[in-house]
């Protein structure tokens, strides 16, 4: 079948749905493929603009000019339709709608207004109190054609190197949020009817309902060409219902599988050896830690292509899966559908793997079981909910229990926290006064001595200057770490040696043994104009 062929039957079938839709909705049917090359429309009736927006053509007026006939499409809004016969009406004029196949409206549309190439102007993004450049931004996007405002839309995010896209509905408008380097931005505002085309199509794309009564996930992808080079954006969805309509969240993962490199996340060298020395051995537990957002999944996805060898058998179990990797099985765990983790873990361990990741340890008996798993010859690596290092390594025997035979199975927790980096080139060093030299000397003390920093009694600080590049002096994230080796003495709170199991006692221990706090770590990482203290604060 040829290509002419195909196209004729696709529109007898959208002709075929459109004369259903038409009786069902009791509206006159109207075949426009005899009309489309030579049928002149009604100048003068309809803007070009309103003819795009509500998906409607004025087809013919009556010799009398009372009368006009117009082409509605299914995605017609029904208070467009509402608003004009009001309007015509008032004026002793009547309007007739006829139902037209989407393919005829396009057909006229091409020939009536024939698509330009429009460049949009790119999103920038406010300063705070910059209440202009939002005001610009939004008269941009709502200028953006319904058919291109929600790829534009993801496009500027990409470009900008936003990590969500917050799409929250307002009484009198949507408003548009981007996360960039960490922080959350305000973007721009939409008018109403924009809602219903941005809604539509993430519906349609992400496999989700834009008319549900309960939160949604959901997940796309969406291949970005910018400077002569392709690369694959993954975007989670999530949506949840509110007063004013379903707002949504798009988590963008640029996926590169290249970037997923320990040797790209800028771990210093003596915490980058602790790691390389704990995952080169076969078995125990390496907890990461942290809130949403903190890169904890990067981190561990790093680490397992660090162990993606032909010589071994790596699994992942995650809700959703973020990155699709090469050489390894990676299996999706739907627990909102009633899958658990520890039902998945004990299946994947009949499959003999060497290296399990599990995406989050939930509970009790998902902990046990990975914990069995890293004492019976497995390296598993997963992620836990907690501040700390410390408090994490209490909750795990709060959710184990007190057990000699335990006690060698977590080998390493790493709390972590990502801080927005300080552009090198336009950064202004400064004089810090009293009271922060006494906060730095107070949170530094203790540290150990093969730790570099300069002298607590001299030293300056950074402060982040504006750019073209970067509107708020910041570029990038660096990683703050917080490394708990599980050494002897760590030990003995699992086995029961130690009654006070509580994070302070855990982490006295663990600091007299080496450990830097993330605030330590942060506070180094501002000392060497890395970040910021004020930077160092938000996020810790």
């Amino acid at each position: 079948m040829n290509e002419e062929e195909v196209q004729r039957r696709r529109r007898e079938q959208d002709e075929n749905a459109t004369r259903e839709r038409a009786a069902i909705l009791g509206l006159q049917y109207l075949d426009t493929r005899e009309l489309e090359q030579s049928l002149a429309l009604v100048n003068g009736l309809l803007s070009v603009e309103e003819m795009h927006r509500d998906r409607m053509i004025p087809l013919t007026m009556g010799d009398d000019q009372t009368v006009y006939q117009l082409g509605v499409t299914a995605q017609t809004p029904q208070s467009a339709m509402q608003k004009l016969t009001r309007s015509y009406n008032d004026a002793g004029k009547n309007i007739q709608f006829m139902l037209i196949s989407l393919s005829g409206y396009k057909a006229f549309m091409t020939r009536y207004d024939p698509p330009k190439r429009v460049v949009y102007d790119d999103i920038a993004i406010a300063k705070e109190g910059d209440s202009d450049t939002i005001s610009q931004v939004s008269q941009t996007l709502n200028s953006v054609g319904s058919e291109e405002i929600f790829d534009f839309i993801i496009d500027q995010a990409d470009k900008l190197g936003a990590s969500d896209i917050h799409i929250e509905n307002e009484r009198d408008n949507i408003r548009i949020r981007m996360r960039v380097d960490g922080a959350l931005h305000p973007v721009a505002h939409l008018d109403r009817d924009r809602y219903r085309v941005i809604m539509g199509e993430l519906a349609s794309r992400a496999g989700i309902s834009s008319a549900a009564a309960e939160s949604q996930s959901g997940h796309m992808q969406r291949e970005i060409t910018r400077g002569g080079s392709t690369h694959l954006l993954n975007l989670r969805v999530e949506t949840v219902p509110t007063m004013y309509g379903q707002d949504a969240v798009m988590r963008l993962f640029n996926f590169d599988e290249s970037l997923l490199n320990l040797d790209l996340l800028g771990i210093p060298d003596k915490q980058r050896k602790e790691i390389d020395e704990i995952i080169s051995h076969p078995r125990g537990l390496v907890l990461m830690v942290g809130p949403t957002g903190s890169g904890k999944s990067t981190t561990l996805y790093s680490m397992l292509n660090a162990l993606n060898t032909p010589d071994r058998k790596l699994i992942t179990l995650e809700d959703p899966i973020e990155y699709g990797l090469t050489g390894i099985s990676q299996i999706p765990i739907n627990t909102t559908g009633g899958q658990s983790f520890a039902d998945g873990l004990r299946s994947v361990l009949r499959l003999d793997p060497d290296v399990v990741m599990v995406g989050e340890i939930r509970d009790t008996d998902t902990a046990r079981t990975a914990i069995q798993a890293s004492i019976t010859g497995h390296l598993v690596l997963s992620s836990f909910h907690a501040n700390s290092t410390s408090a994490a390594f209490s909750r795990m025997i709060d959710m184990i229990g007190v057990n000699p035979i335990f006690s060698s199975a977590v080998r390493m927790v790493i709390a972590q926290r990502l801080v927005r980096r300080l552009v090198d080139e336009t950064k202004e060093e400064y004089e810090p006064d009293q009271a922060t030299r006494d906060f730095v000397k107070r949170i530094l003390a203790g540290i150990p001595d093969d730790i570099e920093h300069p002298d607590l009694d001299t030293f300056k600080l950074w402060r982040p200057v504006a750019s073209d590049d970067a509107p708020f002096g910041y570029k990038g994230r660096v990683v703050i770490m917080e490394q708990m080796i599980v050494t002897e003495e760590i030990q003995k709170f699992i086995r029961g040696d130690v009654d006070d199991v509580h994070p302070e006692a855990i982490e006295k221990v663990a600091k007299s043994e080496g450990m830097l706090t993330l605030e330590q770590v942060g506070v180094l990482a501002a000392l060497r104009g890395e970040t910021t203290l004020d930077e160092v604060g938000r996020v810790i």
